[in-house]
Parts: C-alpha cells; sequence; structure tokens
C-alpha cells in the first residue's frame, strides 16, 4: 500500500488550526496562494478568539473547508471548496514541504473532484493557478482539468461533471485498484441511493461510478458482489463479514450495510486485495483475505 493516497475530513479542530498557520508562516508554502495573508490573519483571530475545540462551523462560511491526511492519519495540507452557482472552485495547498514530491497533491485533487461531483453536484469544477506554480500545473492536468482561459498572473483550469464521469470510466487512476461490480447489483444499488440518506452516501455512488460493470454470470468468484460472504483484516483484525442492503444489517460487522463506511469499501474487490479506506474517525487499513461465498458463484442470482 505504498500508493499515494489523502483523505478528506471536514471537522476542523483547534490542533488544525495551529497547524494551518505554522504552514501559512512558510513563504514557499503561500507563494502562490493569492489570499495567504488574509487566511493566516483570519485563522489567527479565530484561533484567538474562539475557544473551541472544534472550529469547523467558523471555517466553513463561504465554502466548505477539508484537513487533508495522509494514510497514517497525519494532517499534510487543506482542500477548500467553494460553490458559485452551479460551478464550485477548488483551492489546494499541501502544507508540509517535506510532503512535497509524493503525489499527494494529486490524491488530494482526486478527492476533492470526488465531493465536489458527487457530493456538492457541481456541473463544472474549477482551479485558478499562478502561471509559475509548475507542480500544481502538471497535477491539474494529469487529473484532467483543460485550460479555460489566462492571464499573465492567472491561468484558469477546469473539468465538468460529464468529462469527470467519462474518465472516471474509461481511466482509472493509477493509484485505485479496479473493482468490479455486476449489471444487477449496480441497478439495485443505483436504486437505493436515489432513497438513502448519509453524509457519506456519495461514496457509494462514487464507487459505483468507477466499477467495471460485468455480467453476474461472469464475475470472477473471488469478488466480493453483495449479499458475499468474506474473511477481511481490518487493521491486521480478522473479521469474518457478509455485505448486505441496509434493511439486512444488524448493529454489529457480521452483517454489514453496502452503506457504511467499511461496506461501501470492501464492495467490488477481490482476495488478496489490500486498500486504505478512511472513516469518520481514522484511516483504517483492509485487505481481503478471503471470500467465502459469493451468490452468483453458488448460481444464487435472485439475492
Amino acid at each position: 500500500m505504498n500508493k499515494p493516497f489523502i483523505s478528506l475530513c471536514p471537522e476542523i479542530t483547534r490542533a488544525n488550526a495551529l497547524t494551518l498557520m505554522d504552514w501559512l508562516e512558510d513563504e514557499g508554502v503561500t507563494r502562490y496562494l493569492s489570499d495567504s495573508r488574509h487566511v493566516s490573519r483570519s485563522i489567527e483571530q479565530v484561533v484567538g478568539r474562539v475557544q473551541l475545540p472544534i472550529l469547523t462551523h467558523l471555517f466553513n462560511q463561504g465554502g466548505r473547508f477539508f484537513m487533508a491526511y495522509d494514510r497514517h492519519d497525519v494532517p499534510v495540507g487543506f482542500v477548500r471548496l467553494v460553490k458559485k452557482g452551479p460551478d464550485c472552485e477548488m483551492v489546494l495547498v499541501i502544507g508540509n514541504r517535506d510532503n512535497w514530491g509524493r503525489k499527494l497533491g494529486a490524491s488530494a485533487i482526486r478527492e476533492g473532484m470526488k465531493l465536489a461531483f458527487f457530493d456538492m453536484r457541481a456541473e463544472k469544477l474549477i482551479a485558478k493557478i499562478h502561471p509559475d506554480n509548475a507542480r500544481s500545473l502538471k497535477a491539474f492536468l494529469r487529473s484532467g482539468f483543460l485550460l479555460e482561459s489566462e492571464t499573465p498572473a492567472m491561468k484558469s483550469f477546469a473539468i465538468n461533471s460529464e468529462r469527470y464521469l467519462r474518465l472516471l470510466r474509461e481511466s482509472p487512476a493509477a493509484h485505485a485498484s479496479v473493482i468490479y461490480i455486476t449489471e444487477i447489483d449496480k441497478a439495485r444499488l443505483r436504486s437505493l441511493i436515489e432513497l438513502e440518506q448519509g453524509p457519506d452516501i456519495f461514496e457509494l455512488e462514487h464507487e459505483i461510478e468507477r466499477a467495471i460493470v460485468v455480467d453476474p454470470r461472469q464475475v470472477a468468484g473471488d469478488v466480493v458482489t453483495m449479499n458475499s460472504k468474506a474473511l477481511l483484516e481490518v487493521d491486521n483484525e480478522e473479521v469474518q463479514v457478509a455485505l448486505v442492503y441496509p434493511e439486512d444489517a444488524d448493529d454489529g460487522v457480521e452483517r454489514l450495510s453496502v452503506c457504511s463506511g467499511i461496506g461501501t469499501a470492501i464492495l467490488g474487490y477481490k482476495e488478496g486485495d489490500a486498500f486504505d479506506w478512511r472513516s469518520p474517525s481514522r484511516t483504517r487499513h483492509i485487505r481481503i483475505r478471503k471470500v467465502l461465498y459469493q451468490p452468483e458463484a453458488a448460481g444464487d442470482f435472485h439475492l
């Protein structure tokens, strides 16, 4: 699991704010950030004025703010998404110089696009970048953004939802393992998404859209499909689960709803796959040890 990994967390703590202040004191970090002085002053004022452990609501004024964490749950930067009508603008900063060159920026862009298009329902995502910021220019171009306009002081890049979905289906990100979903499961899960409520349901929609769709009679027997049973290794602990629809789930881990964090995470992966997945509180390290039962392999297509 050495591929670049970033998760975006919406909760902003007082400790996060202090970390942000440290980053924004580095001229190398703020060199291309147009409003860095204003941002730094605003954070300093918030920290000095508000004696609260959680400052999320203050950071979300005028947009949505996310701390970017690596797979070890260490904050490495931030992403800000500002909705302007049907469009959305992204501001991205990797705050510690030691993390530059690790392709964490590209990973943060992918997570930002997921939020913008699936959660915030943007029609277009825009990024405004200084012409000399070569690292950011390369990262956004590789993520599928196209140059929309430019001036001597700023280049504006954009990607619309149609292009994003096409690239998601046709050009899987190098950092992500390929996953598979049957035609039947995809149809049922699409219907479920339209009805289900929850802050993370967009994660399930994203996984469905990026998955390779296969005929139920042709799906490999070692792939986790709906109603499969599998032996997992989660943070070095073995656990046996069944992946089920929400109405069939229980309060424990034995019958996992596909709408739950780990339930969404394992859908479509196969035996031997190992990957990281962000839960609400921390990053989980997951390995599919064995698929114990798969309805398609057993001929149970009615499930």
